[in-house]
């Protein structure tokens, strides 16, 4: 499934709910539906324009006939927009521009009407919109009438359970972000403009269903790179219940540990051994990355996606180091995007020699000239350190494909986010792990980045949430691990402009879930908003 483009067009249900709709969603009509499922070879190619969905924004690249009209096609890209709703809030990251909602994202000052809660409530429901249909397509019942022979109807089935993985995965944004969402399947009718809201109890549940029901049809792991297989199925499981306390009220930290467990034991990966090399144009060989989003600088362009987290971590070259060559160091034309930057109180999670390029390897930060202070968090990127993660190279030093589009994969799961969730797991009190071998991963991920070894008394909650941040930082991870351990709201914990202050200000719980966009709210009488907003 690497780097496939998706030429055929089909007649997707687009309209999910009103909002939608008043986005100018419009079905392709080049192309029947009943034309294109007729082919049993275009079945593999509907599959992977569900896959690059994750990636691309419209039938053309970078930009072009878009899948959802707004003013910026760029800005409707599922991974950037999930980024900024993950990372932006919390201590790790702040950006630069001055782009609508941006400060807001970045001060934790958003409202149901900022425009990226929008774009990624549309882009999520546009997702499981278009794998219901191929879903609906894939039914038992519809394949027989068509004549579709046997041996191929059991090929299908497989494609069917990974389409499911991918809206379950949609559907799991979408808990942890909104909450109380619109709910359709396939099997609701095509074209419902208001369904019914359903909540976390009920979502939760449903997930975990799917996740168990597909599981047996999934490929084998690491069968076929970048494919939805069992070990992708185990670890958005093990996230599901690693979280299920923030969102059902139930402790499910024994679950977490039995998925992490048949990860680790039965998926074949294994750490890589530096880590800069997950990040790079040629990370689609690691033998850690367990699913991610693909990318390709020849086909699967956008403005989004690693094109974003490339382009944008990079604002000039007064700040590096006078042998570094930007070009040669990222793998792109021109000087960036002057974009985000990491907050000192992330950046103090490492300690002095980790700054100055004389510890861990995790910290990748260019100082030159530059102050640890951010004083205008919006609107300038002359202040604070540079960080950089993901580069358009190869682990041998050649450019990716594309001066601007990268060929830098962006690992949704990876094995030592599953060593970090086994082992914060076992200090919640789960049972069925080991805490000694718990240690010992944890020291096997500092090991590779080069840094002290800690002792079994230092294996703390607190630890695990500082060591997700410096393994992890970057990956959308960050505002759901400080939900899950009460710092991201209140006072517990402040950082930088949490707040709009620079000092950092304590925030109502509320912001722990997004709001239900306002365009939808008075599209949709069965919506109510959520609390607080």
């Amino acid at each position: 499934m690497k780097k496939i483009v998706v030429v055929i067009l089909t007649i997707f249900a687009l309209s999910f709910s009103a909002c939608l709709k008043d986005l100018d969603q419009k079905p392709f009509i080049e192309v029947t539906s009943e034309k294109v499922y007729d082919d049993p070879n275009n079945y593999i190619k509907v599959l992977a324009r569900l896959y690059s969905g994750l990636s691309v924004t419209g039938q053309k690249g970078p930009a072009g006939d878009a899948d959802i009209a707004s003013k910026d096609e760029g800005f409707n890209q599922y991974l950037r927009i999930y980024w900024y709703l993950q990372e932006l809030p919390t201590d790790v990251a702040t950006l630069a521009w001055g782009d609508e909602g941006v400060a807001d994202m970045n001060k934790m000052t958003w409202t149901s009407t900022n425009p990226w809660v929008k774009n990624m409530y549309t882009r999520i429901f546009y997702q499981i919109n278009i794998c219901n249909e191929f879903i609906r397509e894939c039914a038992d019942d519809r394949l027989k009438s068509r004549g579709v022979e046997s041996d191929l109807q059991s090929v299908i089935k497989a494609y069917r359970a990974e389409a499911r993985y991918l809206r379950a995965l949609s559907y799991y944004h979408a808990l942890d972000l909104y909450a109380n969402v619109p709910f359709v399947t396939e099997k609701d009718a095509i074209g419902a403009l208001k369904p019914k809201q359903s909540n976390r109890t009920e979502l939760f549940a449903y997930i975990e269903s799917e996740l168990l029901a597909i599981e047996p049809d999934l490929l084998a792991p690491k069968a076929v790179y970048g494919r939805a297989d069992k070990a992708a199925c185990w670890a958005l499981l093990a996230k599901l219940y690693q979280n299920a306390e923030i969102y059902i009220g139930q402790k499910k930290d024994t679950e977490a540990i039995n998925y992490c467990k048949k990860v680790i034991s039965q998926g074949g990966f294994v750490l890589e051994s530096d880590y800069d090399n997950l990040f790079l144009a040629d990370n689609d060989k690691s033998k850690e990355i367990i699913f991610a989003i693909q990318c390709d600088g020849q086909v699967t362009r956008s403005w989004g996606s690693t094109t974003f987290l490339v382009n944008a971590s990079v604002g000039g070259k007064d700040y590096l180091p006078d042998t570094l060559d930007i070009t040669k160091f990222y793998g792109i034309s021109g000087a960036g995007w002057y974009g985000y930057r990491p907050r000192k109180n992330f950046i103090n999670l490492f300690n002095a020699n980790d700054i100055a390029g004389k510890g861990d390897d995790r910290a990748n930060f260019f100082t030159k000239g530059r102050d640890i202070e951010i004083d205008k968090v919006s609107g300038s990127f002359a202040q604070g350190y540079v960080m950089h993660k993901f580069r358009n190279v190869t682990s041998s030093g050649v450019k990716g494909s594309h001066p601007t589009h990268p060929d830098t994969d962006f690992p949704l799961f990876r094995l030592s986010d599953i060593y970090l969730t086994y082992a914060e797991s076992i200090l919640r009190g789960g049972t069925g792990g080991d805490k000694i071998l718990a240690l010992k991963y944890i020291n096997d991920i500092r090991a590779r980045a080069k840094t002290f070894a800690i002792a079994d008394k230092d294996l703390t909650l607190d630890f695990i949430l500082d060591e997700r941040a410096r393994e992890l930082y970057w990956e959308a991870y960050r505002r759901q691990d400080l939900i899950r351990f009460g710092k991201f709201t209140g006072d517990k914990y402040l950082w930088t402009w949490k707040g709009d202050s620079k000092d950092g200000n304590s925030m109502p719980n509320h912001l722990n879930i997004y709001p239900i966009p306002a365009v939808d709210l008075v599209a949709n009488p069965n919506l109510r908003q959520n609390p607080g907003y």
